[in-house]
């Protein structure tokens, strides 16, 4: 029987500098991961990998952070490339990058719409090839989506539509790299407490989220938390790994399929 625990195990989380990105990789380490590969963007959050590096260091798993644009096959494969010299072949495969885009239809750019396509499904489905290459066998693959995919709502086509792709990418891979004992998830938070929300949301939006959620009322902001999402992605790159092919909405009632 394959081991499927995080123990002695490489990860590599693409968007993994800081928010829920961060807190995964912190987790992993806490998990006993032997060693985690963390991937930002750009400059700007260049502190806020350091940050976590050392973190991870401090958890006692060996860390890099990578730097790179992911919307070009190359950089992903560079990026997967630069993770093994690094730390080695990964055991789980983390992408939490994603670019909301909240306005409506008749006002988005082709210019907007092909930076939402290139970072929400573009770099996720090279993300998975690269993983599928690179990935030991019975490892771990999870991507980052959005409750929005089962909401009934305006404004955010460019954005919960090109991460609706995600999912048939993840039933197509599931079933791909199954033969290797390789799983394959997504995972879609409900409006998250973090600075990559507030920045799309008017003051009225905000109050309506902060309320939305069944649970919303036992929780600090009403909002989903990164500390709420980290337990489910413990789980599915771990003892859930017989979970595969699904997108999951984690949400606190927020919406479902």
């Amino acid at each position: 029987m394959a081991d499927h625990g995080i123990k002695g195990k490489t990860a590599i989380i693409a968007g993994g500098a800081k928010n829920l990105g961060g807190l995964i990789a912190r987790d992993l380490a806490a998990q006993g991961a032997k060693a985690v590969a963390v991937h930002y963007n750009s400059a700007a959050s260049k502190p806020e990998a350091d940050a976590t590096v050392a973190a991870v260091k401090a958890a006692g798993a060996e860390c890099v952070a990578l730097q790179a644009d992911l919307t070009s096959a190359g950089a992903m494969e560079k990026l997967f490339s630069d993770a093994i010299a690094a730390v080695g072949k990964p055991d789980i495969a983390i992408n939490t990058v994603g670019k909301v885009l909240k306005k409506p239809i008749v006002e988005i750019t082709e210019s907007e719409y092909d930076d939402m396509s290139a970072v929400n499904a573009k770099s996720a489905f090279f993300f998975l090839k690269e993983a599928g290459k690179s990935l030991n066998d019975n490892g771990k693959i999870c991507t980052l989506v959005t409750s929005l995919l089962g909401a009934f709502t305006p404004f955010y086509a460019s954005y919960a539509g090109t991460k609706a792709p995600v999912e048939h990418f993840t039933r197509a891979a599931s079933k791909e790299f199954g033969a290797r004992g390789i799983s394959v998830t997504a995972i879609g938070p409900g409006p998250m407490d973090t600075p990559f929300f507030y920045p799309a949301e008017g003051a009225d939006a905000v109050a309506y989220h902060k309320t939305a959620a069944a649970l919303s009322p036992f929780t600090p902001t009403g909002l989903t938390h990164i500390e709420d999402i980290v337990p489910w992605i413990r789980f599915l790159v771990s003892d859930g790994w017989w979970m595969t092919g699904q997108t999951i909405l984690v949400n606190g009632g927020y919406t479902t399929k």
